[in-house]
């Protein structure tokens, strides 16, 4: 096929692969040589003279791809520019540039405006003295309010002489010009005669008023030639002065500046509550605060400090409810120059009454600091005696929680301090010798590893056979609470001997069952050899159903059932099961809805809103309704900024639990085969010469994380040396020889075929 090979050192390299068919055509085609060159024997080029219609048709295919060409150029460039736009208009600078010139332009010179209008009005009208009567009228001060009104009417009864005097004011001014005019002329001439008689020249009798003439036109060419700078400057002198008095003026929120909406939040006080209320939107509100006569501060309780921020009551006039109040948080929030996260309402006892949390500007983003199980290695834990430390509330006062025979539920987003929050309690039961631990990790990327040897039954990976093996556990506590339940002395249950000897040894001790990532498990398909499915909500379920059983009669035998789980709904999280736990708490969720699966309509109705917490910025803190919750008279839930505890934390904790406790082996629970470690290790490498043994653990870990997850440097040597193959050092790092594991592989498979 003779083909025509159209490049260009420009193009694109795939327009440098484009070719032309021509095979069609009788004729060969051929390129004719550029202006001005020298075709050498060796460089002729064999083929036939393209016809007319031949080299149109090459021409036209080469103007279309250049056309093409140019036109892609344009759409790429056009891209770029609006990438790089975005790019520009998304960066912090930008907005700040954009915020700087909207305070400065929209606000700053507009409220100096107004200050300058509203000064100007109430020096020329009496609403200075009428302002001044409303308020000391609202105060009660009637002896005020008759000396403003004398005022005022003294300041009317000057204005109106004033006025009176400007009427006649054009003749007095008339009369007083000619006289004027009469007595400078009279002077000058008689100045100008002085100077007549004393050089002897009459003509110096004009001269004065010459002189002044001559004056009176310097100024006008002088004023001719300054209006153009005085029309320039004077407006500019007058928008600097406006600038300068409507730049102390309070700026929106969102133009304000960072540190000014933190540093420069005013105080707050009972007219600043009033107002905010007032402007709610609430007609009735409204009203009742204008018609009350101490202008509405008899509605607030004392302001009092409440840890990083203040709190007060206010009670709602007639005809005002609570859910108009709350039902307008962003607004309230805003009113009071507040983020929404930073006002917290909730309902009390008393009837129409709501309670305000105001936080400090800023201060809800600030860390709270280390969790005590970090900060003290000698604390223990008593599960009957004590209380678990969690964190903070928002007075900034320490929330430790009561856990003895509470079911827990801890839901919310994914990646929001879930499996961190759920994790400190469990470090802190550690702790407590008395306590058995059984865990299933329903993630597997090894977020629980540090409960290995500590836990008796240590489930790790996010497969089926995960859930089985979570299930088999779950199951395995309902065998064990029915056997403690069977063995129940009646009499001795009812006078709580049971609790002492657990606390001994010789009864009930507490068993705590944790599942994490629980909606794995309800949302699992497998089914079991009854025919039986493991997940879902139905009563055949075998999940649901072991989770039920624990919740109705666990906590009497001390058999406790903690999940965590992400975005509740009735699919993932079914409501018996959300209903059964003592202690329920939600970090940040996207809607009311889920909220209230999370915490229950009472909580809800009541102020406890996870769906207003902010995804990313409110990592680890929870609200928290039910049981165990040191909660205040007639408050339904509390909000918590748990204590962050890392992994490595955790792992020095744990370690500090295993040395209080006999040696523990931790079952895996898992019904899969053993994995083969050899056929592993030959899988990661393939056909590697060598890899190193730290990107080795790397990849045992994603292959299969419950099994490999959490593998440290030294028990990956064990393994090789007891597998035959001995890591060597090159370079300075540890690597193994592919070689090596295929020939373990083979001694292997040899011996086992003798």
């Amino acid at each position: 096929m003779t083909t025509l090979d159209n490049t260009h050192p420009d193009r694109d390299d795939e327009q440098d692969a484009t070719v032309y068919d021509l095979s069609a055509h009788r004729a060969a085609p051929a390129l004719p040589p550029g202006p001005g060159s020298v075709i050498e024997p060796s460089d002729a080029i064999e083929g036939e003279v393209l016809t007319p219609e031949q080299s149109a048709e090459v021409d036209r295919r080469l103007a279309a791809q250049q056309a093409r060409r140019a036109a892609v150029a344009v759409v790429r460039r056009g891209r770029s520019v609006a990438v790089h736009t975005v790019r520009v208009a998304r960066d912090e600078r930008t907005r700040s540039v954009a915020k700087a010139v909207g305070r400065n332009v929209f606000v700053y010179v507009p409220a100096g405006a107004a200050k300058v209008t509203r000064r100007v009005w109430e020096s020329r009208t009496s609403s200075r003295y009428e302002r001044m009567m409303r308020q000391a009228e609202l105060a009660g001060d009637l002896a005020a309010v008759a000396d403003w009104e004398a005022r005022r009417e003294a300041e009317r009864d000057r204005r109106h002489r004033r006025r009176q005097d400007l009427m006649h004011a054009p003749v007095a001014i008339a009369r007083a010009t000619a006289v004027s005019l009469v007595t400078v002329t009279v002077l000058l001439l008689i100045l100008g005669i002085i100077l007549a008689v004393s050089t002897g020249e009459f003509a110096q009798v004009i001269g004065p008023i010459r002189a002044v003439i001559d004056a009176i036109a310097w100024l006008m060419w002088l004023a001719s030639v300054l209006v153009l700078p005085l029309a320039v400057a004077v407006p500019a002198v007058g928008l600097g002065v406006l600038w300068n008095i409507g730049r102390k003026a309070d700026v929106p929120t969102w133009l304000a500046p960072a540190r000014q909406v933190r540093d420069n939040a005013p105080p707050i006080t009972p007219s600043i509550v009033v107002k905010a209320l007032r402007d709610l939107g609430v007609r009735e509100l409204r009203k009742a605060i204008d018609d009350m006569g101490d202008a509405g501060a008899g509605m607030l309780s004392p302001i009092v400090l409440a840890g990083c921020g203040v709190e007060l009551e206010v009670s709602l006039p007639s005809g005002v409810s609570t859910k108009d109040i709350t039902d307008r948080h962003r607004r309230l929030a805003e009113n009071l120059n507040r983020h929404e996260h930073e006002v917290f309402i909730t309902i009390p006892v008393a009837a129409r009454t709501v309670r305000l949390w105001i936080a400090d500007p800023g201060a809800l983003d600030e860390p709270i600091g280390p969790s005590p199980l970090v900060l003290d290695d000698t604390i223990t834990a008593d599960l009957y005696t004590g209380r678990a430390p969690w964190g903070q509330d928002l007075r900034g006062d320490l929330v430790a929680i009561a856990l003895l025979q509470r079911h827990l539920l801890i839901t919310g987003l994914s990646n929001q301090g879930k499996t961190a929050a759920l994790r400190a309690l469990a470090l802190w039961l550690a702790l407590d010798p008395t306590v058995e631990l059984r865990i299933a990790d329903l993630k597997g990327i090894g977020d629980w590893h540090m409960f290995t040897d500590l836990a008796t039954t240590m489930i790790a990976g996010p497969t089926d056979e995960h859930v089985i093996a979570a299930t088999l556990m779950l199951e395995a506590g309902v065998e064990e609470m029915e056997r403690r339940l069977a063995a129940v002395d009646p009499e001795v249950h009812k006078n709580g001997v049971t609790r002492d000897l657990a606390r001994s040894g010789e009864g009930f001790h507490p068993l705590f069952l944790l599942v994490d990532e629980a909606q794995q498990a309800f949302m699992c398909p497998a089914v079991g050899d009854d025919k039986r499915p493991y997940g879902g909500a139905k009563s055949t379920s075998r999940y649901f159903m072991a989770a039920r059983k624990l919740h109705n009669q666990g906590r009497a035998v001390n058999v406790i059932l903690w999940q965590g789980t992400q975005n509740p709904t009735d699919q993932n999280l079914p409501k018996l099961v959300r209903e059964g736990a003592h202690i329920r708490g939600s970090l940040v969720l996207g809607t009311e809805a889920e909220s209230r699966m999370a915490l229950g309509d009472k909580a809800v109705n009541a102020g406890a809103a996870p769906h207003k917490l902010r995804q990313g910025m409110d990592k680890g803190t929870l609200v928290v309704a039910g049981d165990g919750v040191p909660l205040a008279a007639g408050q339904s839930s509390l909000t918590i900024r748990t204590n962050f505890i890392d992994g490595e934390q955790a792992t020095v904790i744990a370690e500090r639990a295993k040395a209080m406790r006999a040696p523990v082996t931790s079952s895996t629970g898992d019904t899969a085969p053993a994995r083969d470690f050899l056929a592993d290790l030959a899988q990661i490498m393939g056909g590697e010469v060598r890899v190193r043994t730290e990107v080795i653990r790397q990849r045992l870990r994603e292959l299969h994380p419950g099994t490999y997850e959490g593998m440290t440097a030294g028990d990956l040597t064990a393994k090789l040396t007891a597998a035959g193959i001995e890591p060597y050092k090159t370079s300075g790092v540890m690597h193994v020889r592919t070689a090596t594991v295929h020939q373990a592989i083979a001694e292997r498979d040899e011996n086992d075929g003798e």
